[in-house]
């Protein structure tokens, strides 16, 4: 037995020999390598573009983050439970309606077999209306292990991918055979998730769109720009109206003064964006546009340069303080240099570099002046 060759066996192939990572520096310490490895994991969603709580309230952020990303997109939530499926909430852009349901949902007893089937159909029949410039997709978060379907379930994976709906599952027990056929067809995504952590990173790839076909349809949208309106009780022609929204949702209605007015009907809103219900204009404003736009072209990389190498001034141009990351992020247009904090704000949550915005050339103001651009203020108007 001594003589035999070393071999990994066969149930060894499939880990990671993590504790091969961790190496001493020349002191014998552990603290480079785990800096190391940290400064990886920040820079790990970066580069594929794309917590610990309880399932329902990672759904709920989820949908908070998901209406912030694309605040002009549309969802609806099904539910499945006893052979059964049915939905919970309308295809709708109002995140508050959602949230709402997924909290009721808590309460909520689900008993019996799920139906992959009767679920696929549900969604396939709701989506296959929509017109051909959206991006039609379904995101499944399956912990059972068997599916209860009334009929063979590849016939409706054909039909999925014949209608173009794209399928992820997200599965919280272990894989499924039939969801890694209908993710493959469908051009969707199958993950398994880890711990909540991983929970939380895989739902976070599902906020950012996918990339667009060639086949999309391209066509005009009719859009609708309302500001915000206040009258004041001193106004004789001030007319008290209910909100469209209150008198959909069966809530308590009110008569106010503020909202948002329909270009087009003159329908009352309380928020926006919203599709009106009398004459089916898109309500939005320029920053819900903005940052719908900001998928289309996308703010590239920075140039990654190891601190050592680095010759310029080791300052960050977002924060302003010193830089003592291993390495310096360098903008490509406007060369500033940022850390990797402020690189990661900014591809996350900015979308724009400040450092182009502030040398951009600017009207002049009432005074003359040219007035500089802030970062502050990139936020605000492109986000």
């Amino acid at each position: 037995m001594d003589d035999e060759p070393e071999r990994t066996k066969r149930w060894e192939g499939g880990y990671e020999r993590t504790w091969e990572v961790l190496k001493e520096d020349e002191s014998g310490s552990l603290k480079a390598t785990i800096e190391d490895i940290l400064f990886k994991a920040k820079r790990k969603r970066l580069y594929e573009h794309h917590g610990q709580v309880r399932l329902g309230m990672l759904l709920e952020y989820f949908v908070e983050e998901y209406f912030d990303q694309n605040p002009i997109s549309q969802m609806g939530l099904i539910v499945t439970k006893s052979k059964r499926a049915e939905k919970m909430t309308e295809l709708s852009g109002n995140s508050k309606k959602h949230i709402a349901a997924l909290k009721k949902a808590v309460d909520m007893s689900c008993q019996g077999e799920p139906s992959l089937y009767n679920s696929l159909n549900l969604a396939m029949q709701t989506l296959k209306h929509m017109p051909g410039h959206t991006s039609r997709e379904v995101l499944i978060v399956f912990s059972s292990l068997t599916t209860c379907d009334p009929a063979n379930i590849y016939d409706i994976i054909k039909c999925l991918k014949a209608v173009k709906i794209r399928v992820s599952v997200i599965g919280l027990s272990a894989e499924v055979r039939v969801c890694t056929v209908l993710t493959r067809e469908t051009g969707g995504t199958y993950h398994v998730i880890l711990d909540e952590g991983h929970y939380k990173e895989l739902l976070m790839h599902h906020v950012s769109p996918p990339p667009a076909s060639s086949s999309s349809e391209c066509s005009l949208i009719r859009m609708g720009f309302p500001q915000h309106t206040i009258a004041s009780l001193s106004d004789q022609d001030a007319k008290p109206a209910f909100s469209m929204a209150q008198l959909e949702n069966n809530t308590e209605p009110c008569l106010t003064l503020d909202g948002y007015f329909c270009p087009q009907c003159r329908a009352k809103y309380c928020e926006l964006p919203v599709e009106c219900k009398i004459c089916g204009l898109t309500l939005v404003s320029a920053p819900h546009l903005a940052r719908s736009y900001h998928h289309l072209f996308p703010l590239d990389a920075f140039q990654e340069v190891p601190l050592e190498e680095y010759q310029g001034e080791r300052y960050c141009q977002g924060c302003q303080a010193e830089i003592k990351d291993q390495n310096v992020y360098i903008c490509k247009i406007c060369k500033n240099t940022f850390c990797v904090e402020c690189d990661m704000f900014i591809h996350d949550s900015l979308h724009c570099c400040p450092g182009c915005l502030a040398f951009h050339e600017a009207p002049l103001n009432r005074n003359g002046y040219r007035r500089m651009n802030t970062a502050l203020e990139a936020n605000i108007t492109f986000t």
